[in-house]
């Protein structure tokens, strides 16, 4: 699941590789040119809109013509100057999200659910399901923010309504970093229903972080004769402290301070600006925030007094005056028990969890809305000049099926549009255009009857789903046949379900005697999509494969500076340890060539060792690490030996007193094969032997030799002395079975699992012998 975020959606591109998310975040000052961030609200668009033209001058990467006319971002990529479309950037985000989770969940992740705002037009939502083709990703459904949101509050709820009650109504405000949202949703157990959506695409926490960033513009201007916006690093610095200054103003009413230290031309700068003057300033702004709550009460017909709660969410709801004109609208307490940055993609991994087989999630419909008003026109059969019909009205529930039936002898096209531009935040109120083919009049001569079958999807994009032709076939006896399908006008709009109802309902009616001489045969036809800013077949398998190879590049690169990092890394904590805990274990003379050779080392890392091939790296560390390890490994060998000669001894003790406790005709071994148990003297006194010997050399070498024998060596020898001994030592005793005098318990023996007669488990108390132990135990001992 993902919602695309202003907090971590960047993309930085670099000389050899791209950084995605919080590292990209981290190069927007360093590499701010070539740091993207921002970009969701360019998709679907062409270069030439507006919105992208009055959006370009507070960028501070630059944007460029694609050459379908849509809008790309121009970067200097692998030492070359790039153009990468809107849907191959929000890819290559998504793609940063994929590796996440195949990381998190070790297996490899297909399909996603992804949200959108409310206010996406079809360009735009068609736009980000190519851009999650191109990450490799099934997207199962393109959500609306607050459908999201809502799905979050309703899916956990214990005391909804009843599907026959009346339904509770709660209203989701969402004000994020660049947008603002409203829906309305009605609630009953096990079922959401999105009544009415409203929004200001153009009010968000970017436009509040915009009144600051001009404000200081301004004073530096003045204050320190300084145009902060000619020097996009600067210009960085200053956005990312106003961001910073708007969060505390959120908690804090008086004066806070802005400093920023060698902000440009090695001047430092500061300034203050309290909420009073921020609210102020923000004035025009502020004053947007009850327009999309009016619109909304006004679209589902609500009074105030029918909302039983509003959820507010977003990064910039936090802002206390917008907060204030919410509720002061409502005229009740705003609710925040969702999570205000995460409710959304909460709701779209709730979703994907419905969808997915591999989860059983409580059942929980959703029924979202249209949000602007959807319309069709074509041509008229009778040369009449246009004719249209609106399909969709505004807030018409989705997913939605209508059919249309019209009478035509030729192929036909329709052309789908938003019927109310004015409303519309899209340039181009043009969905698409559907061509209908092969169709052919009857074989009378008269039209042909075409069923078209119209469709918003899950996704709420529109769509000409589906086309037949009815052929009406002569009868057997020469009879006229008789057609089962209602006659219609041809503007006449009726949902697919009703049609069905319809064929039902008159083949149920219809004689028998007739029923058998009406024939009628359907014929799918064919349809020619041309949908508005959707991505051709063959720049969409390019930007595919070219997505693929950036991946693989970001993997070698990832895997050299990996080889790099482990040499950088080797450097430091060998040059730190030849002069603290590896001290002892290597002589002066080596010490100090080893040393000479990390810090030759460490100079050719950052001169001509900066930018090498991964195999260089490589093969550096191996020529390191073989004048390293036998210091280690002599070290490591320090630590080891003790406790494994400390096992070995103990070994040997243990077996050394059951061979005395034998001899002397200890009652406890005296079941023991005697040639058994000299085989058990013999090897414990070749062991004994053979690690006296070593300690003695072991003792007379220096710390700073190799070791005479290794732990391991050890640890072979005591594992070799068990196996020759311990089976014979701990060999039980044969059982000896007590005399047994039969009772009457006995002869009626246990019953229901119950505990057996005092005879058989022997009572002291009465002069009963308990058996005896059926092994042999090894004495407890010391070591010397």
């Amino acid at each position: 699941y993902a919602k695309i975020k202003h907090r971590l959606s960047f993309v930085s591109f670099g000389p050899r590789n791209r950084s995605i998310g919080a590292a990209a975040k981290s190069q927007v000052v360093t590499n701010c040119k070539n740091t993207v961030q921002g970009f969701k609200r360019f998709h679907g668009r062409p270069f030439s809109d507006p919105y992208v033209q009055a959006a370009k001058s507070s960028l501070v990467f630059d944007l460029a013509q694609m050459p379908t006319g849509s809008t790309g971002i121009k970067v200097m990529y692998m030492e070359e100057e790039k153009v990468f479309s809107i849907e191959q950037v929000t890819a290559m985000l998504l793609s940063k999200l994929k590796e996440t989770a195949e990381a998190a969940l070790k297996k490899p992740v297909a399909d996603c659910v992804i949200s959108v705002p409310s206010f996406y037009t079809d360009a735009e939502r068609r736009s980000v399901m190519d851009a999650a083709q191109i990450a490799g990703l099934n997207c199962l459904r393109l959500m609306n923010d607050t459908t999201a949101v809502a799905l979050a509050y309703g899916i956990y709820k214990q005391d909804l309504p009843a599907p026959e009650e009346k339904p509770r109504i709660v209203v989701f405000v969402d004000v994020g970093h660049a947008a603002y949202q409203v829906s309305v949703c009605a609630f009953n157990k096990g079922k959401l229903k999105v009544l009415g959506s409203a929004f200001d695409p153009e009010l968000g926490g970017k436009d509040f972080d915009e009144v600051l960033v001009k404000h200081f513009c301004e004073e530096f201007a003045q204050k320190y004769k300084l145009d902060v916006r000619s020097k996009p690093r600067a210009l960085v610095r200053l956005y990312q402290e106003c961001e910073k200054l708007k969060k505390l103003m959120s908690a804090n009413s008086s004066d806070l301070p802005l400093n920023i230290e060698c902000f440009m031309n090695d001047i430092d700068v500061s300034g203050t600006f309290n909420r009073a003057k921020f609210e102020e300033s923000c004035a025009d702004l502020l004053d947007k925030v009850e327009a999309p709550l009016r619109s909304i009460m006004e679209q589902t017909r609500l009074k105030k007094d029918d909302i039983y709660a509003v959820e507010i969410i977003g990064g910039a709801s936090r802002i206390p005056a917008i907060k204030e004109r919410i509720s002061k609208y409502f005229g009740k307490e705003l609710s925040t028990t969702l999570n205000a940055d995460e409710a959304v993609a909460r709701g779209c991994a709730l979703q994907c969890a419905i969808l997915s087989p591999a989860f059983k999630v409580r059942e929980f419909s959703i029924t979202d809305v249209v949000p602007y008003p959807i319309s069709l026109k074509w041509t008229s059969a009778a040369d009449e000049g246009i004719s249209d019909c609106e399909v969709f009205p505004k807030n018409h529930a989705a997913p939605f099926s209508k059919v249309l039936t019209f009478y035509r002898r030729e192929p036909f096209s329709l052309e789908a549009y938003y019927s109310n531009p004015k409303e519309l935040p899209y340039p181009d109120p043009t969905i698409g255009q559907f061509n209908i083919l092969k169709v052919v009049p009857q074989p009378s001569g008269e039209s042909s009857k075409v069923k078209v079958k119209v469709r918003v999807n899950v996704h709420g994009v529109f769509s000409v789903s589906g086309a037949s032709l009815v052929e009406v076939v002569k009868s057997a006896e020469g009879e006229e046949p008789m057609e089962t399908d209602t006659p219609a006008k041809e503007d006449e709009v009726r949902s697919s379900l009703m049609v069905l109802y319809n064929k039902q309902e008159e083949k149920k009616n219809e004689p028998q005697a007739k029923k058998a001489k009406v024939k009628t045969k359907t014929v799918d036809l064919p349809i020619e999509n041309s949908l508005h800013w959707q991505l051709a077949t063959e720049a969409l398998n390019l930007f595919v494969e070219n997505e693929g190879k950036m991946i693989m590049q970001d993997k070698l690169e990832k895997e050299r500076n990996d080889a790099k990092n482990y040499v950088e890394e080797y450097v430091y904590e060998m040059r730190d340890k030849l002069h603290g805990v590896l001290e002892n274990f290597v002589s002066e003379a080596d010490r100090d060539s080893f040393s000479l050779k990390l810090e030759d080392t460490e100079n050719w890392l950052y001169e001509e060792g900066e930018d090498q091939q991964k195999q260089v790296y490589i093969d550096k560390l191996a020529e390191l690490k073989k004048l390293g390890e036998p210091i280690l490994n002599r070290y490591m060998e320090a630590e080891e030996r003790p406790k494994a000669l400390d096992e070995l001894g103990r070994q040997i003790q243990q077996y050394m007193k059951v061979v005395e406790a034998y001899k002397a005709k200890d009652e406890l071994y005296d079941h023991l094969d005697e040639l058994e148990m000299t085989k058990v003297e013999k090897q414990v006194n070749e062991t004994m032997t053979w690690m006296n010997n070593n300690m003695n050399l072991q003792s007379k070498q220096s710390l700073s030799q190799d070791p005479v024998v290794k732990a391991q060596e050890i640890q072979a020898k005591t594992k070799e002395l068990y196996s020759a001994c311990n089976h014979i030592v701990t060999k039980p005793k044969p059982k000896v079975e007590p005399p047994k005098e039969e009772t009457p318990a006995e002869q009626n023996g246990p019953v229901n699992g119950q505990e057996g007669t005092e005879a058989q488990t022997g009572n002291p108390e009465k002069g009963q012998a308990a058996p005896e132990n059926t092994e042999a135990k090894l004495p407890e001992m010391d070591i010397d």
